[in-house]
């Protein structure tokens, strides 16, 4: 599962750890995020996030 990190502030999403504060389960991947969460840093939507850039051979 891809992390994603916000282009606001720069808050990265791992899915593996999801945002227990804004209900979003542990193993969430970031297509399955509700489309009304928010960065829980900045407020910034869904779309404000951007795919991080994992090095080859990076374990996922």
């Amino acid at each position: 599962m891809q992390k994603r990190h916000c282009a606001v502030c720069g808050y990265v999403y791992d899915p593996a750890k999801g945002d227990p504060d804004g209900d979003v389960p542990a193993a969430t991947p970031f297509d399955r995020v509700p489309d009304t969460w928010v960065c829980p840093i900045c407020g910034a939507t869904k779309e404000m996030f951007e795919p991080v850039d994992e090095p080859a051979g990076a374990a996922t």
